[in-house]
């Protein structure tokens, strides 16, 4: 693997495309001793039996490299660009830093996938002109071609198993966005509570005891109301003064959706954190902590966030 590109721009975003447990030691490998050799700060967050591999192909130079099971650090794809990469990288506001992200695994659902494949897109917008490189290993055995293409054009500059390079013909990360922002419709099964601002209580209320009634117990009753109370409070204070929440469950999920008639400008809300001394922001990102899993849809018509937690 060449070291361009690292060098030709301040941000890169290469997608590393391998067939073999060979090829993605040897590529992965090669990527982060030339951040060695650079002095970079490294991190990796890769599924738990890769980072095995990574970890065997480095030796002891693997010492001083930050290293994530993204199964759990990435469990919801919402968070990776805040938690994962962006709090790598701005705990290293002056050096280059180097990162090995792979947020699509074999597994993956299609509920979760085009949460992932927003955010492998929104990753060139989040780090628009920074010093930073992050490199995303895909499965071609293992993954959908429908994965594959689209890592195509979400990534600028694709690498073979082989260390080849080349550019890519049809990157073009904003036409992913909108592919995957699909109309969310609650299950036939939903129960509904339609509120206003002085209904916030009560939607809390009933978010737990439709919680409550599924199945859901424990610590993440907590996570519900937090997630629910941002929400819903997003709703009246942005979203029109008033909305819609629906609770099912599905697949073993607890899942609770909130739908008013606002408009997400930014298609970083949630994903960005807040700047020092900021006011506010932090609601939608909140609920990408605590939740398993955040879908949204947002249009002329309104948005729609729903979120998921296993039962």
């Amino acid at each position: 693997m060449t070291s361009t590109v690292t060098t030709r721009e301040a941000f890169a975003h290469p997608a590393l495309f391998y067939r073999t447990e060979q090829q993605y030691t040897r590529q992965t490998v090669a990527f982060l001793r030339q951040g060695l050799a650079d002095g970079e700060p490294l991190a990796v967050a890769v599924p738990g039996p890769n980072l095995e591999l990574i970890k065997a192909g480095l030796g002891a130079d693997a010492e001083g490299i930050l290293f994530l099971d993204m199964t759990e650090a990435g469990r919801n794809p919402g968070r990776i660009i805040p938690k994962v990469l962006r709090g790598f990288a701005d705990a290293h506001p002056t050096s280059r830093v180097r990162i090995i992200g792979e947020p699509i695994w074999a597994g993956r659902s299609a509920v979760e996938y085009p949460a992932c494949a927003q955010h492998e897109a929104l990753i060139n917008a989040a780090f628009e002109g920074r010093a930073v490189t992050i490199l995303c290993p895909y499965d071609e055995v293992g993954l959908d071609p429908q994965v594959i293409a689209d890592a195509r054009v979400t990534h600028p500059t694709l690498i073979s198993g082989e260390g080849r390079e080349s550019v890519s013909g049809v990157f073009d990360w904003q036409a992913v966005v909108d592919r995957y922002n699909q109309v969310l419709a609650p299950a036939p099964d939903a129960v509904a509570f339609s509120y206003g601002g002085e209904d916030l209580p009560a939607a809390r209320r009933f978010a737990l005891a439709q919680a409550t009634r599924l199945g859901m117990a424990g610590e993440r009753l907590m996570d519900v109301e937090l997630a629910v109370a941002e929400l819903t409070t997003n709703s009246v204070v942005h979203g029109g003064g008033h909305g819609t929440l629906a609770v099912w469950a599905e697949q073993g999920q607890l899942v609770c959706q909130v739908r008013d008639a606002g408009r997400l400008a930014d298609p970083l809300a949630g994903r960005r954190p807040p700047e020092r001394g900021q006011l506010g922001g932090r609601g939608l990102m909140m609920v990408h902590y605590v939740a398993d899993l955040v879908r949204v849809h947002t249009g002329d018509d309104g948005t729609t966030v729903r979120f998921y937690l296993g039962l």
